[in-house]
């Protein structure tokens, strides 16, 4: 089967910054494929290129089989992107900014109309038809974003953080209509700083850092090569912190990684490696502030790849299997 977008050794820099910088992956059609990591991980310049907007200074991409600098002409009639920020007109009503799009992508004007309003019930702004987008929402005007980029039902579409900003209700309904389209054949390349985001919609997951892939694979293997259970033991200071950190690793065998007052191990063996590390603070006279058991997060797997989280300002929302405080 043909890759549905096929990137080899991708690379483009501004000026003295790597934004990109030796890409490689394959989406498969049909599937949703997750570019996952921190502002600046290069993910943005990766959709930019694939999309036509950018041209790359190395390597090659193609989509659907057409190269995105050769072939860019054919490559604009197979594509629908929403960008990081919705490209609507404010002035014009949500059905006129859907009909526009579709006369731009040089649909006939009734078929124009017909796309824009099936478009308008699917996204369920049917009731906002005809009042001006400026006074939508962040999130209908986000849905009408997504749905512009649906008017010419492109096989490809790009998805550029598409639910940053969004209330948890509006990212729901938004991951809900991403799953529909991938359902009725689309492929969709998903950018996202939500470690959630991709676990819930990927099918594959590249993990970014300093515009390279540090890691691909299922977001359910990414997480088993962290082992079954993760340890999360938060200290009062730092400096306790690296002194848990340095004695937990001698006292397990594990690998631990720290972020501020949190020691984090994850490991397959959780029952023993939870025991000895209880004895092992204990020993030393560090009382943890908070003890968390869970299960790995693709927030552990960037965490453990990266030395950081993917967004700091999003909290961990990973269920616990068991919390204690003090």
């Amino acid at each position: 089967m043909e890759s549905a977008i096929q990137v080899e050794e991708l690379v483009k820099h501004f000026g003295h910054v790597h934004a990109v910088d030796g890409v490689s992956f394959d989406v498969t059609p049909g599937t949703v494929f997750g570019l996952l990591g921190p502002n600046g991980s290069g993910k943005t310049t990766i959709v930019r290129i694939l999309s036509t907007i950018l041209h790359p200074d190395a390597g090659r991409a193609r989509v659907l089989g057409r190269d995105v600098v050769h072939q860019a002409d054919e490559v604009r009639y197979l594509i629908g992107l929403a960008g990081q920020f919705a490209a609507i007109d404010p002035n014009l009503t949500g059905a006129e900014n859907l009909r526009l799009t579709g006369r731009l992508a040089q649909l006939p004007g009734r078929l124009a109309r017909t796309r824009a309003y099936d478009l308008l019930d699917r996204f369920q702004l049917r009731d906002a038809a005809d009042r001006p987008a400026r006074t939508y929402s962040g999130g209908m005007r986000r849905r009408l974003d997504v749905a512009a980029a649906l008017v010419q039902r492109p096989p490809i579409v790009f998805l550029d953080e598409p639910t940053t900003g969004l209330d948890l209700q509006s990212r729901n309904e938004l991951w809900d209509m991403i799953r529909e389209l991938v359902a009725e054949g689309a492929t969709v390349l998903l950018t996202t700083q939500y470690l959630e985001e991709a676990d819930r919609l990927a099918d594959r997951v590249a993990v970014m850092s300093e515009g390279r892939v540090i890691a691909s694979d299922t977001p359910a293997a990414l997480k088993s090569q962290l082992g079954n259970t993760v340890l999360e033991i938060g200290l009062k200071n730092e400096a306790e912190a690296i002194r848990a950190a340095d004695l937990l690793t001698r006292a397990t065998g594990v690998k631990t990684d720290r972020e501020g007052t949190l020691v984090h191990l994850s490991s397959a063996d959780g029952t023993r490696v939870l025991l000895e590390s209880v004895q092992s603070l204990n020993e030393n006279d560090l009382v943890p502030t908070t003890l968390t058991v869970r299960e790995p997060s693709l927030d552990d797997v960037f965490l453990s790849l990266t030395g950081q989280r993917a967004r700091t300002d999003e909290t961990d929302t990973a269920e616990p299997v068991a919390r204690i405080r003090r």
